[in-house]
């Protein structure tokens, strides 16, 4: 994309370098960073320029991905479908600097061309990965410090750059001037003449509903874990053997479930037969865990891809996208999600045709020619599908992907636990089947839609309440479930818990309710008649972003001096807040309590509304996040070029 320079402002006072802030080391600093290195020669050249890297973890990994955390705690991506460096398929003016995936570096370091890590555990584990498996969050850690010192190695000699192993606390200064970047425990700020905040996933405080639920645990003498990360969360007060409620099936949960389990020393045989077994510590609580579908995210799937490509995007790219732009309001549901869904319904039959023609009555251009000219979402198309597709199964239904228990009712619980460990196993065998190459071809798609619709939903044309319940709410949890579930065996490990009596599962519909005269919480579902009382509830999923509510003592200061917003959309008179900070979607300038971007001042990350969630990502898929680095990057640099060279148009108006 092309760049779009920041403001400009006179020439640096006193002909001091100019400088910049970058708060966060964590993968999105270290790519912003890498997009620095990458741009300097065509928007700086060799003038001097500072960069200040803040963050009190280790530099490439993060808080998130520190090296610091359970080697127990598995990444959910396979090696080869990890990278930080932009490839071909990277839509951004700046040059493209290809490196390694994980996999590749991994091959590397076994090769001798690299050096491995320091610790002989950690580079056993390395030089053991193959592309197919699921590293631990340690080897990703290992891969980021790596990046982070190829990025700072690739930096121009004029480009000088200073760590600081602080958290940073607060910005201040004015709109038309330098800034200042208080670090915690240092008198003296820095100043900096642009400040970027790459804060990554942050903390919240609880909302209403969960303080009042740590009100009833502390009144009561109970156990509540609200939202948190689970590697930072205290799991101390779960007792062995006592039920714990867990509210949450994705990835959160499973995390807890290796740490109260391994992580309190129980172990896993093979039985004669194949089968997993645990085999407990003594020390685990018994985990009863349900969600709204009631079952746990999707394994990952284990075969790759092979023989004709699947066209995309189709239904839903830019061109799509950009006849939704000329419409002056859309409804997701209405407008959008057609579209989708046609999309992925496209993906996968053109896999069912090309790759298991067998299953199919007509041949593939001329069903093709009719899906196309069918209209998203009707009757026509639905007639179509089912005189080409002669067995249901073989047909594309996201309404039962996304309600897997819909009328589904076991007379007790004991039925139910039978009934959900057949529903993992046939979702494991699936999963390694390359008969259903159909939901390989569809989980590409919804990357490819994710990508596409990031650009629409900046755009504010998405209705208020539509966005946030339908975008933001169900698409991002349906996404999810179907594309970033566990590695397979974190499922088998579940189905040998279960057997073993350590997991019970809840089923779908699950609401929990304090009940001040059992003095427990309660947990109810629709799945089976009954409840489960106990002592202990854990939130198993992440904190919901919240500038006001942020244990981030920067970011909680902006929105105290109003100098960063909080995005609030609005349905007619009422204030709906995101929770996330405002940037401005065309540079990513922070946006304040006004909606003003600030000249000096720009964000990128989870916290902030810019989009692009996913810092590394799987290659050639044009992750949004390399793409809003590059042009953040190119701004940054733009801006800082008048500042060394003095030849800066009269300052901007604020």
């Amino acid at each position: 994309m092309p760049v779009s320079p920041l403001p400009s402002r006179p020439p640096h006072p006193g002909g001091t370098v100019p400088s910049l802030v970058v708060v966060g080391a964590g993968p999105r600093g270290t790519g912003l960073l890498e997009r620095l290195a990458a741009n300097v020669p065509e928007l700086y050249g060799g003038s001097p320029l500072d960069v200040h890297l803040v963050d009190p973890y280790p530099p490439g990994a993060g808080r998130v991905w520190r090296a610091d955390q359970s080697p127990l705690l598995w990444m959910n991506s396979m090696a080869e479908d990890v990278t930080m460096f932009l490839d071909e398929s990277v839509t951004c003016a700046g040059p493209v600097r290809p490196g390694p995936t994980l996999a590749e570096w991994a091959e590397r370091v076994r090769a001798g061309r690299i050096p491995a890590p320091a610790d002989p555990a950690l580079a056993a584990e390395v030089r053991r990965l193959t592309p197919t498996a699921f590293p631990s969050r340690r080897v990703q850690s290992a891969y980021l410090a790596w990046v982070y010192e190829q990025a700072v190695a690739a930096l121009p000699p004029g480009v000088r750059l200073h760590r600081h192993r602080r958290r940073a606390v607060r910005v201040t200064g004015p709109r038309d001037g330098r800034q200042r970047v208080w670090l915690e425990g240092v008198p003296e700020p820095l100043t900096a003449d642009l400040v970027v905040l790459a804060l990554g996933h942050l903390d919240s405080e609880p909302d209403d509903e969960q303080r009042e639920l740590t009100r009833f645990a502390r009144e009561h003498g109970l156990v509540h874990i609200p939202p948190a990360y689970t590697a930072d969360a205290d799991l101390s007060a779960l007792r062995p053997g006592e039920p714990v409620i867990v509210r949450g099936f994705g990835l959160a949960f499973v995390d807890l479930m290796v740490l109260l389990t391994e992580g309190r020393g129980g172990r896993y045989r093979t039985d004669d037969h194949g089968g997993l077994v645990y085999l407990p510590s003594g020390r685990e609580p018994v985990l009863h865990v349900g969600s709204r579908r009631g079952v746990p995210y999707h394994a990952k799937i284990g075969y790759g891809w092979w023989g004709e490509r699947t066209p995309l995007p189709r239904f839903f790219g830019p061109e799509q996208v950009g006849e939704l732009l000329t419409r002056p309001a859309l409804d997701f549901r209405r407008d959008v999600w057609p579209l989708i869904a046609k999309e992925l319904a496209y993906a996968h039959y053109h896999r069912l045709f090309t790759a298991h023609p067998e299953r199919t009555r007509v041949n593939w251009p001329d069903f093709e020619e009719k899906f196309a000219a069918a209209a998203p979402g009707g009757a026509g198309l639905d007639a179509l599908i089912a005189d080409a597709v002669p067995d249901p199964a073989d047909r594309f239904d996201p309404v039962a992907l996304d309600h897997p228990l819909a009328g589904v009712r076991c007379p007790d619980e004991e039925t139910f636990q039978s009934y959900l460990r057949d529903h993992v196993t046939a979702d494991l065998d699936r999963r390694v089947d390359r008969a259903h190459s159909p939901d390989l071809a569809v989980f590409l798609a919804m990357l490819s839609v994710y990508t596409h619709l990031v650009p629409l939903v900046g755009s504010g044309r998405l209705a208020p309440r539509s966005r946030l319940a339908e975008v933001d709410g169900w698409w991002h949890g349906f996404f999810s479930f179907y594309a970033s579930g566990p590695p397979a065996p974190r499922l088998r490990q579940l189905l040998a818990l279960s057997r073993a009596g350590v997991v019970r599962f809840l089923g779908a519909g699950l609401t929990v309710h304090a009940d001040p005269r059992a003095r427990a919480f309660r947990a109810t579902g629709t799945t089976w008649p009954g409840d489960v009382t106990a002592r202990a509830l854990v939130e198993a999923r992440l904190p919901a972003p919240s500038v006001h509510r942020s244990r981030d003592p920067l970011l909680r200061a902006l929105a105290e001096d109003g100098g960063g917003g909080e995005e609030v959309l609005y349905d007619g008179t009422t204030a709906l807040p995101t929770g996330l900070l405002a940037v401005d979607p065309g540079d990513s300038r922070v946006l304040d309590r006004d909606g003003r971007p600030h000249p000096r001042r720009l964000a990128l990350g989870p916290h902030t509304n810019g989009r692009a969630y996913a810092a590394f990502a799987r290659p050639r898929t044009n992750a949004p996040a390399f793409g809003q680095n590059d042009a953040t990057a190119r701004a940054a640099l733009a801006f800082l070029r008048t500042l060394a060279t003095g030849d800066a148009p009269p300052a901007l108006t604020a």
